[in-house]
Order: structure tokens, then C-alpha cells, then sequence
């Protein structure tokens, strides 16, 4: 029997880095338990009240912070506040599947255009990997606003 994971990072500021995920990959911010949310509400403005109505000191509500798969496929990603910086190269790294399918110039140019895109929402771009066929179909290496590495492949 498999088991489903969630991806939990470290952060300075939870909130900032689940909108960065967020936006990055298409995933959603849950709504608070018990609380039903309208289409076009802003959730992290429900959790705020949330938050405020059962009496969780202004200081500690971005403590935690979290976002899902609206199809329910890939894992949660939870953030928590940490007082410490990250120190080293991350030992795991998220892989997002930008071009799955292109090969060649085709899959460089569209790793590009998702680069653009998440250098706008505050990523930091590292470097460029060309394609080596048959070992490598190229990747752009980046970091998310708090500089944990990942890829775009």
C-alpha cells in the first residue's frame, strides 16, 4: 500500500513562501476547518479571521502555512516559521515539471518562459543546463524566494 506525503519547508515568513509555491505550481491554500469558503474569496483573508476568532495572538498567525493540489494528486506543501536560516545546499529539492514531453530548443524555450514567470513572483535563477542527449534533456536550476533549490525539467 503507498502512502501520500506532504513536503514540509522551513521558512522565515510561511505566508510569503505559500503564495510563491502557490502561484508556482497552480496548488490552492485550504480554507480553515469548518469554514466554507465562496469561489472568488481570498482564503488567507479567511484564515486571518479565522485565526483572529479563536484567539490566536497576532504575533504567532504566520506560523504555519500550507497549500494543496486542487486536484488532489500531488502532495501538500506545508511552510513553518523557523528562527534559523537556511545553512547549506538542500539534500532534497522539488523537480517542477515545466516542459514534460518537448525535447530539444522547444523544451529550453519553454523552461525559459517559466523561468521568466518565476523570477517575477521573487525566484532567484542559478544556472542553465544545456540538453546532452541521452543523459540529460536540460534543466534551469533556481532557488524560491528564501533560496531553496529546485529545478525547472
Amino acid at each position: 500500500m503507498s502512502r501520500h506525503i506532504q513536503i514540509t519547508f522551513d521558512a522565515h515568513d510561511p505566508r510569503a513562501l505559500s503564495f510563491f509555491w502557490r502561484e508556482a505550481l497552480g496548488y490552492v491554500h485550504p480554507g480553515p476547518p469548518g469554514v466554507d469558503i465562496p469561489e472568488d474569496a481570498d482564503p488567507l483573508a479567511a484564515w486571518d479571521e479565522f485565526l483572529a476568532r479563536i484567539g490566536v495572538p497576532e504575533e504567532q498567525r504566520n506560523a504555519k502555512s500550507a497549500i494543496e493540489d486542487p486536484d488532489g494528486v500531488g502532495p501538500r506543501l506545508f511552510f513553518q516559521r523557523v528562527p534559523e536560516d537556511k545553512a547549506a545546499k538542500n539534500r532534497v529539492h522539488l523537480d517542477v515539471r515545466a516542459a514534460p514531453g518537448l525535447r530539444g530548443e522547444e523544451r529550453m524555450a519553454a523552461l525559459e518562459l517559466e523561468c521568466d514567470r518565476l523570477l517575477a513572483l521573487g525566484a532567484t535563477r542559478l544556472r542553465r543546463d544545456e540538453p546532452d542527449p541521452p543523459m540529460s534533456a536540460g534543466l534551469i536550476v533556481m532557488t524560491d524566494p528564501e533560496g531553496n533549490e529546485f529545478c525547472l525539467d
